[in-house]
């Protein structure tokens, strides 16, 4: 469960007659005539969540698009997921205070902040205090990546999209809470449009050719958080709720 208790009105934003945020306003733009994705936002509710997964975390299966599936796992990875399942929560990273990763940072309802400056897109994560920086400035991913828990990021946009390349992953971060792995050979994609002030589309392009027999997409939609703010979150290890069950 989260909520959100403080009370900062945004200054500066869209408003309608009776002083309420108007979310339908058309979408700001940067100083550079491209969209501009700065903001407080958090993934919109998931209609298609079932009750079954909705206590464990957010489950990749459920944001397919209808009739679409998680291409099937090659047979290491297979055998991790099993695993995994069987032991549930046993070695879940965020249990432990390490960072969810990518997509599954995105997929928790948990407000993160958009920061976009020329040359430099920033990601600030509410839960645990991450960060994740998108290199806008024309640069390339290095020849040689160390391998991070989110990634190493470069943006560009195509039109009214901002295109996320990120590379250089661990393979010690799960992809949804179900505890779906991956290798360090994934490669994620992903595609940011704000079609309005208060509504943002997301779509997420999963590559790992040593974990999955193909690659796969899945969208997301985000809302705009008005008049609050980000609150400070300390993971004390082993001192979360997990660990606090019946004590």
């Amino acid at each position: 469960m989260q909520a959100q208790w403080l009370d900062h009105p945004t200054p500066g934003i869209p408003r309608t007659p009776d002083s309420k945020p108007n979310l339908s306003a058309p979408a700001p733009k940067s100083p550079d005539g491209k969209p501009d994705l700065t903001g407080l936002w958090q993934r919109s509710p998931n209609p298609n969540q079932r009750v079954t997964t909705l206590a464990m975390g957010p489950n990749l299966e459920d944001f397919m698009r209808p009739g679409e599936k998680i291409p099937p796992l090659l047979p290491a990875a297979e055998a991790l997921y099993k695993s995994r399942q069987a032991n549930f929560m046993a070695d879940r990273p965020s249990s432990r205070c390490l960072p969810h990763g990518i997509p599954d940072q995105m997929l928790i309802r948990v407000p993160m902040k958009i920061v976009q400056n020329p040359g430099l897109t920033l990601i600030l994560y509410e839960e645990f205090a991450r960060f994740r920086q998108i290199f806008t400035d024309g640069r390339s991913h290095p020849r040689i990546l160390n391998p991070t828990w989110l990634g190493y990021s470069i943006g560009q946009w195509e039109g009214d999209w901002f295109v996320v390349d990120t590379r250089g992953f661990n393979d010690k971060s799960w992809l949804d809470d179900s505890g779906r792995p991956h290798t360090e050979a994934l490669h994620t994609l992903g595609r940011f449009r704000r079609r309005d002030f208060g509504h943002m589309d997301v779509e997420v392009t999963i590559d790992d050719p040593q974990a999955y027999t193909r690659p796969w997409s899945f969208p997301m939609q985000f809302e705009y958080l008005a008049d609050t703010e980000m609150i400070e979150d300390v993971c004390d290890n082993e001192r979360d709720s997990v660990h606090s069950i019946g004590k």
